[in-house]
């Protein structure tokens, strides 16, 4: 399995805070990866400098071995790599569909993918002519990862889909997920509902204080006494 996204040791800051130092990682094409970590870790700040959004003061980003560095967010976007950030982030006085066809980074073929995504998540075809700001947090969570994929990613990246949601809707939403990526696309995911991540991902990475301070596969993260007492209460 090929590497698709490649992180060597970059540092990523707000101001005089370096919120990232010196995070290494790798996600495979196909592979669905997750970013463990409290509060204030760095997952977020990770996401933001792989999609462009915070640039780099150390290290290098390497996406189907070409780098990634002075490429703008739209930039990044068409060479195949879609953000869904935290809080969704929907324009709340237009349509779902609107929001939708934002994220269609070209008109060929776009009524094909809208489908795909009516498809995968039909509670939006249901209110395509909706407002979105009038949606539940479980469908503006659809909206927001339908919108991604309008973009037709290579790599979609998430950062935390089930906050604030019921059990029953995080339940539907990562079992959406688990379908988008057994249809191709690769995943990279933040999350602090780590029986839920890893449950949909192959591999993970725990990075604390700005630093991977662990990874491993599934299995070896599920068995970690660390990610036990520290990530699952046990």
């Amino acid at each position: 399995m090929s590497t698709l996204l490649r992180l060597e040791a970059i540092e990523v800051g707000y101001g005089d805070l370096v919120a990232v130092r010196d995070v290494s990682l790798e996600v495979r094409r196909g592979e669905a990866v997750v970013l463990i970590g409290s509060n204030g870790a760095g997952k977020t700040t990770t996401l933001r400098a792989i999609s462009g959004l915070l640039p780099l003061r150390r290290g290098r980003i390497h996406f189907e071995d070409a780098p990634l560095a002075g490429l703008s967010s739209a930039q990044i976007v068409a060479r195949g790599i879609a953000h869904v950030p935290e809080g969704r982030q929907l324009f709340p006085s237009m349509t779902v569909r609107e929001n939708l066809e934002l994220g269609a980074r070209r008109r060929d073929g776009r009524g094909e993918t809208l489908e795909g995504v009516f498809a995968l998540f039909p509670r939006l075809r249901e209110r395509e002519a909706q407002q979105a700001g009038t949606l539940s947090g479980g469908e503006q969570q659809m909206c927001a990862i339908g919108r991604g994929l309008m973009a037709r990613p290579k790599l979609l990246l998430l950062d935390e889909p089930s906050l604030g949601l019921a059990p029953v809707m995080v339940k539907l939403i990562f079992d959406n997920l688990a379908a988008i990526n057994a249809n191709g696309t690769t995943v990279l995911l933040v999350e602090q509902n780590v029986p839920r991540a890893l449950g949909l991902a192959h591999r993970g990475y725990v990075i604390e204080n700005g630093r991977i301070a662990l990874h491993g596969t599934r299995a070896e993260l599920s068995q970690s006494p660390h990610i036990k007492q520290a990530y699952l209460g046990l």
